[in-house]
């Protein structure tokens, strides 16, 4: 689109100009509240396309590692875009980071903080630190700020096994590119709040792998029950949520025939609580219902 000596170099925002597209347009509309061209999609307020955006992920930590899952489901807007997205990929060896916001800068993102990784590990020699590669993801999430102020925001979650330290860690991360460390679990995206608070409910210190996987299936299931951005199982096709756990055997994804047994499992106990008249609570903590009287 454009001669060698009117390259726009590697800002996106210079591309939009040089296009013909201000983008930020729509900020300065919204701030003003003065009226603009109905003829232009970027002045009126509105998208000039659908984003698809990936919605609900979590990490859980137990014993021998940690547990990432993320539902399947990409939206445009109130359209499903897509059935089949995987939201948690292998940083490298020992880490994963899982995915929800705009899906297109998301998926870039991931790919080049692996090869970034990989790149380090050929020139040292060595690993980074988990610390080092939390950090790392920090400055990428710092430098997509300005597309995030235009809509196009990613928000990763990012753990893998400390293999200094021997245990689990879990990343959270805002816009800006702030880094937070997160004591046992955490939950992302649309349907964030509900998959948190079914894991807070249900996580216990002497989680085996089992147990960590089923709260993981039963918070995006929760999640689902009530985000309609959320993806739960879908049978008729055989999707089911991505799920991986990262040990210090590393990184490996569960199939999703052992996924299905999970749901499975979820919701032949949702079924029997319901039937016996059992609490909200009694269902996304495990602990048993009272009788008739008590729950009056």
């Amino acid at each position: 689109m454009f001669r060698p000596e009117d390259d726009p170099g590697p800002s996106f925002t210079e591309v939009l100009r040089r296009v013909g597209v201000d983008p930020f347009a729509v900020v300065t509309a919204s701030v003003s509240g003065l009226r603009t061209d109905a003829g232009s999609a970027a002045l009126s307020g509105a998208a000039p396309f659908d984003i698809r955006h990936g919605t609900t992920i979590c990490a859980i930590r137990y014993a021998d590692g940690v547990v990432m899952a993320g539902d399947r489901r990409a939206t445009a807007g109130s359209s499903i875009a897509h059935r089949m997205m995987d939201k948690v990929h292998p940083a490298d060896r020992h880490s994963g980071v899982a995915i929800a916001g705009a899906a297109g800068p998301a998926v870039e993102m991931v790919k080049l903080f692996q090869l970034q990784l990989e790149h380090y590990e050929k020139v040292e020699g060595s690993a980074i630190s988990l610390e080092g590669k939390a950090n790392q993801l920090s400055q990428m999430v710092r430098s997509n700020l300005a597309m995030a102020m235009q809509g196009f925001v990613v928000v990763p979650l990012f753990a893998g096994y400390d293999v200094r330290r021997g245990v689990g860690r879990i990343y959270t991360y805002d816009p800006t590119g702030g880094r937070y460390e997160e004591t046992d679990f955490h939950a992302d995206g649309s349907g964030g709040r509900d998959a948190r608070t079914t894991i807070k409910l249900g996580w216990r210190p002497d989680l085996d792998r089992a147990g960590c996987i089923e709260l993981a299936v039963r918070a995006l299931w929760e999640a689902a029950d009530e985000d309609s951005a959320t993806g739960g199982p879908d049978v008729v096709r055989g999707i089911y949520p991505t799920v991986a756990t990262i040990t210090a055997a590393g990184f490996q994804r569960i199939e999703s025939s052992e996924v299905a047994e999970r749901f499975a499992a979820v919701v032949a106990y949702l079924s029997e609580a319901s039937s016996n008249g059992s609490t909200r609570r009694a269902v996304t903590t495990g602990e048993p219902a009272g009788d008739g009287e008590a729950e009056r």
